[in-house]
Formats: C-alpha cells, sequence, structure tokens
C-alpha cells in the first residue's frame, strides 16, 4: 500500500528530528555511534511509526511484531524511536551511557521498555530471531511479524549463516531480516574488511527471499516491507541500501564515526546541516 503524501511528510519529519536530537544527545555526553544511528535511521522510523504493531502501554503484548536491533551499536536512535512512540520519556534521553540508566550503550531487555533482545555481540541476533520466529508458530499465534535489523559487519560471522540455514528449514515466513546496508563498518568498508561478493545471491542460496530498497526512503521501505511480508513457506530479507552517518556530510560513508566523539566544532556544522542552515 502506498503511503499518502501526509503520512511520508509525516515519517519524514520524524527522522529530521530523530538526527537533531541524537546529535545534541552524542554530543553531550562525548561518546556513543552517530554513523550507524543515523544510517538506520528510516527503517526504525517506518517500522515503529507505519508497519509494525507495538503497545507502548502493553511492551509484551503476545500478539505484537518483533523488532531487535541486532546491530545493537547503533542504540542511541532506538532508544530515541522508542521514546517518541512512548515506550518512556523523551526526556530519559538525557541519562544516555550514563551510571543507573536503563538507557546502555547497547540495548538491554531486562531494563529497557520495548528492547526485545539484549544485543551488542555482533551475530547473535539472527539466531535469537529465528528462535522467536518458531516460538509464535508453535504458539498458534500467525499474525505477528519479526523484524531483524543487521548491519554490514554482522554479516562477517559464521552464526548468521546457520541461522539463515535454520529459518529456511523451519520455513519461518514471519521473520524478515533487515539489512542496514551501508557498506562501512567499525575499520574500514566491508570491501576492505571482509568482502562479501554478491550479498543477495548468498541470501537466495541460503533459502531466502530477496528484496532490495533505498533505505533511506520511507514511501520505498514501507512498500518493501509489503511484499516481504506476502511471501510465504521462506525467510525474506530486504536489502536497505543507506549511508554510514547520513545526513551529515562530513560522516558519511566515513567509517571513523562508527563511534567516534563529535567535538564542538563538529557539532556546529552537524547541527546546521541537519537544521537545513546551510
Amino acid at each position: 500500500m502506498n503511503l499518502s503524501v501526509a503520512k511520508r511528510d509525516e515519517l519524514n519529519a520524524l527522522c529530521k528530528k530523530f538526527r537533531i536530537d541524537l546529535i545534541e544527545v552524542l554530543h553531550s555526553i562525548q561518546t556513543g555511534h552517530p554513523g550507524g544511528s543515523l544510517s538506520v535511521c528510516e527503517i526504525l522510523t517506518a517500522l515503529y511509526f507505519e508497519k509494525a504493531k507495538v503497545d507502548p502501554q502493553n511492551p509484551l503484548w503476545e500478539n505484537r511484531d518483533r523488532i531487535v536491533l541486532t546491530k545493537g551499536h547503533a542504540a542511541p536512535m532506538l532508544y530515541r524511536v522508542l521514546a517518541e512512540k512512548g515506550f518512556f520519556p523523551v526526556e530519559e534521553m538525557k541519562t544516555l551511557r550514563q551510571l543507573n540508566s536503563r538507557l546502555q550503550g547497547h540495548p538491554c531487555a531486562l531494563e529497557t521498555p520495548g528492547v526485545e533482545l539484549s544485543t551488542g555481540p555482533l551475530g547473535i541476533g539472527l539466531s535469537a530471531c529465528v528462535g522467536m520466529a518458531l516460538g509464535l508458530k508453535l504458539s498458534g499465534i500467525e499474525d505477528a511479524t519479526v523484524y531483524a535489523i543487521l548491519g554490514d559487519g554482522e554479516l562477517n560471522e559464521g552464526t548468521v549463516w546457520e541461522a539463515c540455514m535454520a529459518a529456511a528449514k523451519f520455513k519461518t515466513d514471519n521473520l524478515i531480516a533487515i539489512l542496514d546496508h551501508n557498506h562501512v563498518q567499525l575499520d574500514g568498508t566491508s570491501d576492505e574488511i571482509m568482502p562479501m561478493g554478491n550479498v543477495a545471491a548468498k541470501f537466495e542460496a541460503f533459502g531466502f527471499e530477496v528484496f532490495s530498497c533505498n533505505g533511506h526512503d520511507v514511501e520505498e521501505l514501507c512498500s518493501t516491507i509489503d511484499q516481504a511480508k506476502a511471501v510465504k513457506g521462506k525467510p525474506s530479507i530486504i536489502l536497505a541500501e543507506t549511508v554510514k552517518g547520513k545526513g551529515i556530510s562530513f560522516m558519511e560513508g566515513k567509517n571513523i564515526w562508527h563511534g567516534k566523539p563529535i567535538s564542538d566544532e563538529e557539532y556546529k556544522l552537524a547541527m546546521a546541516e541537519l537544521r537545513g542552515e546551510k
């Protein structure tokens, strides 16, 4: 289903606000992961504000969709989206990565409302999501979808491909993986660190239905999610083409911004760009 112009504009406005708020909080605490948080912004926004069934008043509602940020280092953007959705107060973002805060550097399912799975070590998320998807089927819950959001660096982990084999074997068509495909990881580009070749062909070989889209186009993302949900008898993956550090010119495509603190001068430049002042 195509988005209305009003809904598309609403989602884009949310993304702009989330990026501004993210840079403000990461600058204030002088830590965190700006690059991967900025690249996954539209994916999280499209899911939480248009496509996924979640209830902030009842986070453990059994018929909810499960959204798992397996690339756990992008937690700051997940927290900002969860706060806007109503899982906890927006003001709590000021406590990010502080002692005794519910908002730690990586998502913690035991502490933070709305977080489905504690993640951080790359490669564990998809395996857990396969288990979630199979568990829902065995419980007779047919109308809930499990969304697993992966990063490029995760594909270097063997457990990802073991999870793919299990997903295909058990025909988990209620599982949709979304790859935040920004082609950059902690120490360089994906091709420099571990060339993956034809990623779409690899997932197809492991039994996935593969889709691709512009990961910064909310309308295209929503349409592709609809197509993936219509697949029967096999899991799906969406290769969402994104840009690391999206929205800030000096961060875009640069691996150094995986987890670099933001200086005062860089903060001013970034905010001017995000606010459209230059």
